[in-house]
C-alpha cells in the first residue's frame, strides 16, 4: 500500500513538474518554438517519463488551461464581492477585472492558447470547448439585464473577443514596443464598453 501511494506521489510530483516547466519554457520561447525536450529538460525528467501524463504538447495545454479555468472558478466562489447582475457597472467591472487579472497571471499560457489556436484549428475548438463553462456562467448573469440578448451565446462570444484581443494587444504586443496602459484604465475602458453595450 506504501509502495502504491509512494508511486501516486512520483507521478503526481512528475506531472506537476512537467507542467511547471512548459510554463516557464512557454514564457521564454513561446508555444510554437518549444519540444517536448526543451520541457522535459526544464524539467529535470527524462524524456519517455512526458509520455506517461500527456500524449502531447498539445495536450499538456490543454491540462494547464483546465487547470488555470478550475483555479479561476474557485476564485469566483470564493469572492463575496462577485455579483451576476450585469445591469450593474460594478458587476460588469469585477468580471473584466478578473478577467485582466487571470489574463497577466497566465499570461505564457493564454499566448499558447493563442498560438496553438492559429496553426491548429482543431485543437483551437477543443481549447474552446474546455472554455464553455465559462461563457455558460455568463449567460446567466444577462438575465438581470432590462432587455437580454436574443442570442446570448453570440454576445458571449464578442465579450470574449473584446477583452482577449485588447488584452493581448496591450499585456503582449504593445509592452514589447514599450507601451503599456495602466491596469484600472484598461478595465475602467473596458468596462464602459461593455455596460453602455449590454444596458443601453
Amino acid at each position: 500500500m506504501t509502495e502504491t501511494v509512494s508511486r501516486r506521489q512520483r507521478a503526481a510530483g512528475t506531472e506537476a513538474a512537467l507542467k511547471q516547466a512548459a510554463r516557464e519554457v512557454f514564457a521564454e520561447r513561446g508555444y510554437l518554438n518549444t519540444k517536448i525536450t526543451d520541457i522535459t529538460a526544464a524539467a529535470g525528467r527524462a524524456t519517455g517519463s512526458f509520455y506517461n501524463h500527456f500524449a502531447s504538447k498539445e495536450e499538456l495545454l490543454e491540462a494547464l488551461l483546465r487547470d488555470m479555468l478550475a483555479e479561476a472558478d474557485a476564485t469566483v466562489v470564493d469572492d463575496a464581492e462577485h455579483d451576476a447582475d450585469f445591469s450593474k457597472r460594478s458587476a460588469i467591472r469585477w468580471h473584466v477585472a478578473s478577467f485582466w487579472q487571470f489574463y497577466q497571471a497566465h499570461l505564457p499560457e493564454m499566448i499558447a492558447v493563442k498560438q496553438a489556436a492559429m496553426v491548429d484549428p482543431e485543437l483551437g475548438r477543443r481549447l474552446q470547448q474546455i472554455m464553455a463553462d465559462d461563457d455558460a456562467h455568463l449567460v446567466e448573469h444577462f438575465g438581470h439585464l432590462p432587455t437580454p440578448p436574443a442570442d446570448p451565446l453570440v454576445t458571449v462570444s464578442a465579450m470574449n473577443a473584446l477583452l482577449e484581443g485588447f488584452a493581448y494587444t496591450w499585456l503582449v504586443v504593445n509592452p514589447a514596443q514599450g507601451r503599456t496602459i495602466p491596469d484600472d484604465t484598461a478595465i475602467d475602458l473596458l468596462t464602459d464598453l461593455l455596460h453602455h453595450g449590454l444596458t443601453g
